[in-house]
């Protein structure tokens, strides 16, 4: 074994009943919306499968997959189980990782109250009991450009879901559909199938007694309310032969009334375990009505967030435990070694970074893409689109014979200009192509907006870091404090230059913007930095000390330390208005009420966070309205005068007064660089923000695309 490896539990081998794995890494299921609308796999989803077998991952445990498709499905491209002629294709996908020394575990599911196929077209939802229905608050949240897109929540007669409630005799048949499910899996070479019994599909609808109100034998005691679990299991051994059956069981339903709890959980897991389960995958719920409750569970956004539920898993039960939610690696490996569970599994990580656990295992940890828990993924398939990564857009494009990564004989000297995330992909793409790069930063660090975005979010500036480090690998050279000119980049002599300098930013005209307490993003950047001495004029004596102290030292250059200081003191007052609520400006919004601040957003259009994912806008929104903050759509901006903000809004004209006004706007296109390039016929191409505002996914994008064209 490599002796470089920082995580050596995690890269060894380990069983899940009589089936061996070579690592502990497993890829966790997440869907994909890559099968095709027929219920077989594609092209497309067997490539992005075979990609995490070829990265090193142990087990794949499939996405959740129909037993009875299209019945019981909960996306419109979801991967079918009902029949024999889905065998064929399955086997073509479960020879695809095997070749490359990973297993395959199938998920079978019913989705149950989640079946939004069946309510499209106007099929009966099987539950256990007619459950409550609750509006949801996140309807509200998004564009119009995503209502188009999202479940046509009605059915075909607009009178929204028919909800069936089982039978007895309807029961055993969905047992006997999970029995065939099962089969088919075996006969399609998969080695081993997961039980998907938690999110609100059908089998945990009848774990949870917010659902099953069921007085028979399958409801009224956790006990009876796990009977339709314990008999599936039970069957599937039974009747299948060295086949390990792993579970995935909810430990907690988060904002649902008289959810499954932890004691349940635990009763649930032994009888899972007593019926002959081979693994238990845990994981939770939370109120789907509720948008911050999806990044409670089963999307977790607190680090590690799972965790004391799986410890208790591991000392109630004898069977290996999965873990899963936002584990870091050091974590994941200080668990295994002190037993707290079995196996890793990952899903954000390793839409990132397919080769993580090639990379764990060969002690290149510092080489490993990482996931910004930006929601961009998972969000798309709330508005039925196919799976998609802000920091990997090779994600879904695996089938495409582009090559992406090879090496080309004509090597070309090629200069970068910028080094924000744009810029830095793509050096490091043609730097793997074997094109000799250099990249010209005129500031004093890397990173671009994504600095400033780093001090709000800090998931973003782990992104930086790992692309510095493989520029570092591929020997590609970032020179800072270089302003690039006509006359420089001529001089240097290029045979291609990528402009990825980012966008103009420039706040709209608005009377009274020149005002000392006003400053757009731009300077409100800088003046954080404390490089920007024109923004620093319009502060207090004992403020501009204070900067020049901290520029002096070189402490503002530091991310972590920003901000960890800007904690205890920043020159923002106490008092903000922000003007605009995209992206930008509710990211700066959750910064400033986590130092203190009171917020108040003012958005020009009717959408809050249209640049956000639809999953981290519902979270981020929900806070800020936790903590107070007033987020006031359609607001058209008169003027600022002095300390107040003049507003038109809902038909009459309102005061809102401020220490500090901050514009969180204009963003504009900046291609005079390229045009001078462009007349004096140097190749040119143009990528990032400085040709249309995408952020951080549009940046990762145009920097794949500009490589597959150069």
């Amino acid at each position: 074994m490599n002796q470089k490896i920082k995580h050596p539990l995690l890269a060894s081998p380990s069983f899940i009943g009589n089936l061996k794995l070579k690592n502990r890494m497993v890829l966790a299921a997440m869907g994909s919306n890559f099968a095709s609308d027929n219920g077989h796999t594609s092209e497309q989803l067997n490539a992005y499968y075979e990609e995490r077998a070829r990265g090193g991952v142990g087990l794949i445990i499939l996405e959740t997959s129909a037993i009875t498709w299209p019945a019981g499905a909960s996306m419109p491209n979801m991967i079918g189980f009902s029949k024999d002629e889905f065998i064929p294709d399955l086997r073509l996908l479960t020879q695809s990782i095997h070749q490359h020394g990973a297993k395959i575990a199938a998920q079978l599911n019913q989705s149950g109250k989640i079946a939004q196929e069946d309510v499209v077209a106007g099929r009966p939802i099987l539950v256990p009991s007619i459950p409550k229905s609750e509006p949801s608050d996140m309807f509200g949240l998004l564009t119009q450009d995503e209502i188009m897109n999202f479940i046509k929540a009605a059915g075909p007669d607009g009178k929204g879901p028919r909800y069936h409630e089982l039978s007895f005799e309807e029961i055993q048949q969905e047992i006997q559909h999970f029995i065939d499910a099962a089969k088919r899996a075996k006969a399609s070479n998969f080695d081993a199938i997961e039980i998907h019994a938690g999110h609100g599909y059908l089998i945990s609808s009848f774990l949870s007694p917010a659902v099953n109100k069921r007085t028979d034998e399958y409801g009224g005691t956790p006990q009876k309310r796990a009977k339709f679990l314990v008999e599936i299991i039970s069957e599937i051994k039974k009747q299948i032969d060295d086949f390990p059956v792993l579970v995935r069981l909810d430990a907690n339903e988060y904002r649902i009334d008289n959810g499954i709890t932890p004691d349940d959980f635990l009763i649930t897991a032994l009888l899972a375990q007593e019926a002959g389960a081979d693994a238990i995958d845990v994981s939770a719920y939370g109120n789907t009505s509720k948008g911050i409750a999806f990044t409670e569970a089963p999307l977790v956004h607190e680090p590690g967030g799972f965790l004391n539920f799986v410890k208790m898993a591991k000392k109630a039960l004898t069977i290996p435990i999965i873990a899963v939610g936002r584990i870091e690696l050091d974590i994941a490996e200080k668990g295994l070694k002190n037993n707290d569970f079995d196996f890793l599994a990952m899903g954000r990580k390793l839409l990132a970074d397919p080769e993580l656990p090639n990379k764990v295992v060969s002690g290149q940890e510092h080489l490993i893409r990482p996931c910004i828990y930006c929601y961009v993924c998972v969000s798309q398939i709330f508005i039925n689109k196919p799976m998609m990564c802000a920091v990997n857009s090779q994600l879904g494009n695996e089938y495409r014979n582009e090559n992406i990564i090879h090496t080309t004989a004509d090597q070309k000297k090629i200069l970068v200009i910028g080094a924000g995330p744009s810029g830095m992909e793509s050096a490091r793409l043609l730097a793997m192509r074997g094109h000799h790069v250099e990249v010209w930063e005129k500031d004093k660090d890397i990173g671009g907006t994504v600095r400033v975005a780093a001090l709000a979010y800090e998931p973003n500036g782990q992104l930086i870091s790992y692309l510095k480090n493989s520029l570092d690998e591929l020997g590609v050279k970032i020179k800072m404090r270089t302003l690039a000119t006509p006359e420089s980049i001529q001089a240097f002599d290029p045979d291609h230059v990528i402009v990825a300098i980012g966008a103009r930013r420039e706040a709209p005209t608005i009377k009274g913007k020149e005002g000392r307490n006003v400053f757009d993003g731009e300077q409100l950047r800088e003046l954080l930095f404390g490089t920007d001495s024109n923004a620093i004029t319009k502060l207090s004596l004992f403020q501009q000390i204070i900067l020049k102290i901290g520029r002096a030292s070189q402490l503002l250059r530091n991310i972590s330390a920003l901000r960890f200081l800007s904690k205890i003191w920043m020159p923002i007052s106490r008092n903000v208005v922000v003007i605009g609520g995209d992206l930008v400006g509710l990211e700066l919004a959750e910064f400033l009420i986590e130092r203190g601040r009171n917020v108040k957003v003012l958005e020009p259009t009717g959408s809050l966070g249209p640049n956000l994912s639809i999953i981290r806008r519902s979270r981020v929104v929900h806070q800020l309205k936790e903590h107070g903050v007033d987020l006031l759509t359609n607001v058209e901006i008169k003027e600022i005068d002095g300390q107040e903000v003049i507003v038109q809004h809902e038909e009459s004209e309102k005061i809102f007064p401020a220490d500090q006004i901050i514009i969180a706007l204009g963003a504009n296109t900046n291609l005079n660089l390229s045009n001078e390039l462009n007349d004096m016929s140097i190749p040119v191409t143009s990528i990032g923000d400085c040709t249309s505002v995408g952020y951080i996914h549009g940046a990762i994008a145009d920097a794949r695309e500009a490589t597959l064209n150069l």
